[in-house]
């Protein structure tokens, strides 16, 4: 079960971008397993892709078609990867956004295909092929519940979020889906994420805007440390709602633009982080003091991907040594231990490297039996910050990814 909060919202409609889904059979039967994304002509998209060597047929195809115009199309099947398939995944990737320009009478490099599923196996193209029509014959403006069901893998829940928000007197929807629950790690994580709003927004500054929230959202969680071949996170901004354009980072909207933004990213990326395989906790690790924020992002994941420490939080075991031992490992240079203060939440546990005098094992065991904490770290090295989050690593997290092809 998924920790906390993971509601799904009241999903606004956002004007301009209608969604579509079919059962295709792609794996499994009875379920929702293919969906399309349609944008209204005009409509400006941004992406970013995993950095994983072994990128998937459709992230290599979606990057190309990306660089040649705006999309019209995303098409997404889950099941299947499509990835570690050589040439043949390639020109099923290309395949399916032919047929699909075919069907909707667009360009085949207005299409983005996505997969998500199991890598190394070929995928069922006509299948995929099949059910397309299904899902175009089903688009509608309020089907942002069914695009969010239509995605999961071994996500226990559909991960979706939602806002309205005014600029100059014009009220404005960003809406957005993820998926997510394991081999999560930046860059980015085995994750699918969707957002776009009714605000028309120049593509330059689209990607921008993407690349900040980005990296406070989607670039900050891991459940194992595992780097997916299909990351993708595509914002679309169709200008559906009218107002001025937004072209300038100086154009004092900018700001409320990346505010919103990053709110919703950063609450599709904690879902995928509640939602883990097999979590049983949600750990936010803040990381303050360091010299620069690489250096506290490496503390934070070196917490935040040790199994002694996951294992023991699952355990509700404040065996805290294991805290200061990855963060002795993370390979920051001249750290001075001596300098070092741990909390769990508002316990703190290492004074000036070594045990706090007024910590107690009772005070530790209260903090690690909550089903979210907070563990934060002062390297007492300088003024920069940052913040990763993760979970715990439990018997199911083994048991989902040891059974994942049965």
């Amino acid at each position: 079960m998924a920790v906390g909060d993971v509601t799904m919202p009241h999903m606004h409609v956002v004007q301009g971008v209608k969604i579509g889904s079919a059962e295709a059979y792609i794996r499994y039967p009875n379920r929702r397993d293919l969906v399309i994304f349609e944008f209204a002509e005009g409509t400006q998209v941004a992406g970013v892709f995993t950095q994983n060597a072994f990128c998937a047929a459709p992230v290599k195809v979606s990057k190309v078609h990306l660089q040649q115009a705006n999309a019209r199309y995303l098409v997404i099947n889950t099941g299947n990867a499509n990835a570690g398939t050589g040439p043949t995944g390639l020109s099923n990737a290309q395949q399916t956004c032919v047929k699909l320009a075919e069907l909707a009478g667009v360009q085949e490099y207005e299409i983005l295909p996505f997969s998500t599923g199991v890598i190394g196996e070929q995928l069922p193209i006509q299948r995929l092929v099949d059910g397309l029509p299904m899902a175009l014959e089903s688009l509608n403006a309020d089907a942002w519940l069914d695009a969010a069901t239509g995605i999961m893998t071994t996500d226990t829940t559909p991960k979706g979020a939602s806002e309205q928000f005014e600029l100059d007197g014009v009220v404005y929807t960003m809406t957005g889906i993820s998926k997510g629950a394991g081999m999560i790690r930046p860059n980015m994580a085995t994750m699918l994420g969707f957002v776009a709003t009714d605000l028309a927004i120049e593509r330059g500054l689209l990607e921008q805007l993407l690349s900040e929230a980005v990296n406070v959202s989607f670039n900050r969680i891991t459940v194992d440390g595992d780097t997916s071949t299909n990351d993708s996170c595509i914002v679309a901004a169709t200008g559906k709602a009218g107002g001025q354009i937004l072209s300038s980072s100086q154009d004092p909207r900018y700001a409320e633009v990346l505010s919103v933004l990053s709110r919703i990213m950063q609450r599709l990326a904690q879902l995928i982080i509640r939602d883990g395989e097999g979590a049983t906790k949600f750990i936010t690790i803040a990381v303050e003091g360091g010299e620069n924020t690489q250096e506290c992002c490496d503390i934070a994941y070196s917490i935040a991907h040790s199994p002694l420490v996951k294992t023991a939080i699952f355990a509700s075991d404040p065996n805290w040594g294991r805290i200061l031992c990855a963060i002795g490992y993370a390979g920051v240079t001249d750290l001075d231990v001596e300098k070092i203060q741990v909390w769990l939440d508002d316990v703190q546990i290492c004074k000036d490297g070594g045990a706090a005098a007024d910590y107690t094992e009772a005070e530790g065991s209260r903090v690690m039996s909550q089903t979210e904490m907070t563990i934060r770290v002062d390297l007492g090295r300088g003024e920069a910050k940052d913040t990763v989050y993760t979970c715990d690593l439990s018997y199911d997290y083994v048991k989902i990814n040891a059974d994942y092809r049965s």
